[in-house]
């Protein structure tokens, strides 16, 4: 950590010699919360910038790029090589990266796993020391929960400051927010079968255990639940998963659960629930929401963009259960014209069962005919040598697709006609990563 954090002190320089550089971060929840704290620590130091929110760092944004003469990348820029043919660049990331010469601030340069221990949200942190929630925040979104390594300090420091405090409960959305009916109907992570986006079984489980959904005329939050009634819930939810074959996610019920005091109690006040507000708003094209959320302003505006979340996701994980084939070496879901880009990854995730023993690839129509590929896989699989990341990185190098990501996670993009093409070569390689 010391030599990281010196490395940290160096790129914040780095980032402060710029007279007006170009921010620009990716859209999921750990771009924005990075791309935020960066853009607190300018506004802090009263300096100039510029924004700009991108869904990947594909060739044509290297050429709208090349005639800018600052750029800071945040949650990318590691992983596209044709960034050393721009000028001056700083990169936060904490992708797998290679033959990067530009300037770059990511913690697989000191033994310090980006996929598990560090996002690029609190590499940003450590970079600039501001805005600690966010460096959480953009560590739960991107799936490094419970928080371990460099992001363990992150979290320690913010408790001491009172800025962050852990709790052990549900891991569910909404706990401070949604009335009890739609915390349970809309919570997906995990996904449960049968109640999941039904308001009406979610209901009838309420009624069965003789939980009120009302006090003093008003709904009743999850929180608002006594001991008692916590542990009936949570009982029948496990025994729900377990019965349909989730044992893994029956075990990750319960666990940490971290909290900003110094938020509103409402969708910001919990990191999982933050992430959620700032998934929506950048997957959905308003990043410039999820900045002002981060920064304190906007809020409402950003709830209005959960409901259209939501209901893509219900409808996405309805079709993938129905929808996924066995390929021999991994799963697939087909999902052109049916599932969006924007949550592709994010429906595979939701589908994608512990005690598989291989992962599930999932594609999607993208952009100037293309097509988006998400991969997800599971702990136990990366343990036994599974990396996505360096699997799709090799399978579209060879077909003018760009990729890469996690060991766990990962993401490419492909022309819409290389999909036969690319399905076969990411058969072969990923026998060389299980």
């Amino acid at each position: 950590m010391e030599e990281f954090l010196r490395a940290c002190e160096e790129a914040r320089k780095t980032a402060f010699s710029f007279k007006e550089p170009l921010i620009v971060h990716h859209y999921d929840c750990d771009g924005i919360s990075s791309g935020a704290i960066v853009v607190s620590a300018f506004l802090k130091e009263n300096k100039k910038f510029r924004r700009e929110c991108i869904k990947k760092l594909d060739d044509d944004a290297i050429e709208r790029y090349r005639n800018e003469k600052e750029i800071i990348f945040v949650d990318l820029g590691g992983g596209n090589e044709r960034v050393n043919e721009l000028k001056d660049v700083l990169i936060i990331d904490h992708h797998q990266t290679s033959n990067i010469k530009k300037h770059q601030i990511n913690p697989l340069f000191y033994g310090i796993d980006g996929g598990d221990e560090l996002s690029s949200s609190g590499t940003a942190y450590f970079v600039f020391r501001t805005n600690i929630d966010l460096g959480i925040v953009g560590a739960v979104g991107d799936m490094q929960w419970p928080l371990t390594g460099a992001n363990r300090k992150m979290l320690e420091e913010g408790v001491k400051t009172g800025e962050v405090k852990v709790e052990e409960d549900l891991r569910f959305y909404g706990r401070y927010a949604r009335p009890l009916v739609q915390f349970l109907a809309y919570s997906d992570d995990p996904y449960i079968p049968g109640i999941s986006y039904r308001e009406d079984k979610a209901l009838r489980l309420l009624g069965d255990l003789g939980i009120p959904l009302e006090k003093d005329d008003s709904d009743r939050k999850y929180a608002d639940l006594n001991n008692e009634e916590k542990k009936k819930l949570i009982s029948a939810i496990a025994n729900i998963l377990v019965d349909r074959g989730y044992i893994g996610k029956a075990e990750e019920l319960i666990g940490e659960s971290y909290v900003f005091p110094l938020r509103p109690k409402n969708e910001t006040y919990e990191a999982n629930e933050f992430s959620t507000v700032l998934n929506a708003c950048g997957r959905w094209g308003h990043s410039e929401t999820g900045i002002d959320v981060c920064l304190g302003k906007g809020y409402e505006k950003a709830r209005s963009f959960l409901q259209m979340h939501r209901k893509m996701l219900k409808e996405g994980a309805e079709f993938a259960g129905l929808n996924v084939q066995d390929f021999g070496g991994f799963y697939f879901l087909d999902a052109r014209g049916v599932i969006s880009e924007n949550i592709i990854g994010t429906v595979c995730g939701m589908i994608f069962r512990q005690s598989w023993n291989k992962p599930i690839l999932g594609i999607s129509l993208g952009e100037k005919k293309t097509i988006k590929i998400s991969g997800r896989g599971g702990r136990k699989l990366v343990d036994e040598g599974l990396n996505l990341g360096a699997v799709l990185k090799k399978s579209v190098s060879d077909i003018d697709g760009v990729g890469g990501g996690h060991k766990i996670a990962a993401g490419a993009s492909i022309p819409a006609d290389k999909i036969n093409e690319f399905l076969v070569l990411f058969h072969r390689n990923l026998k060389d990563y299980v």
